[in-house]
């Protein structure tokens, strides 16, 4: 899920409006709606910290890169645990193969 869909997401999971969050954070209320709809795609760190911290969610979740996202599913969380307890190499490995396959032709 994007940024901006997980932003809309926590806002209304919270209740807050546009301009509620706007206020929380300090921002202005087009700030937010332009982060919601793409219009603003790179929010300071200091936005995304404020955001995390009002909505009761991680960065890494809001940004969508946390390993238990609903994106992901239990499997991929096992798989992230399993991959730091391995050896560097081995993640090397790991991390080269992956990037084999996305480069792989779509069906």
């Amino acid at each position: 899920m994007s940024f901006a869909a997980n932003l809309k997401k926590h806002r209304i999971r919270k209740g807050f409006s546009l301009q509620k969050l706007a206020d929380q954070i300090g921002v202005s209320k087009a700030h937010i709606w332009d982060l919601e709809t793409l219009r603003a795609t790179n929010p300071s760190l200091e936005v995304l910290q404020k955001l995390s911290s009002t909505l009761d969610v991680p960065i890494a979740s809001l940004v969508g890169e946390s390993p238990d996202s609903e994106d992901g599913g239990d499997e991929a969380v096992v798989m992230y645990r399993d991959l730091k307890t391995l050896e560097p190499e081995d993640r090397e490995t790991i991390k080269l193969m992956m990037e084999r396959l996305k480069r792989r032709p779509k069906d």
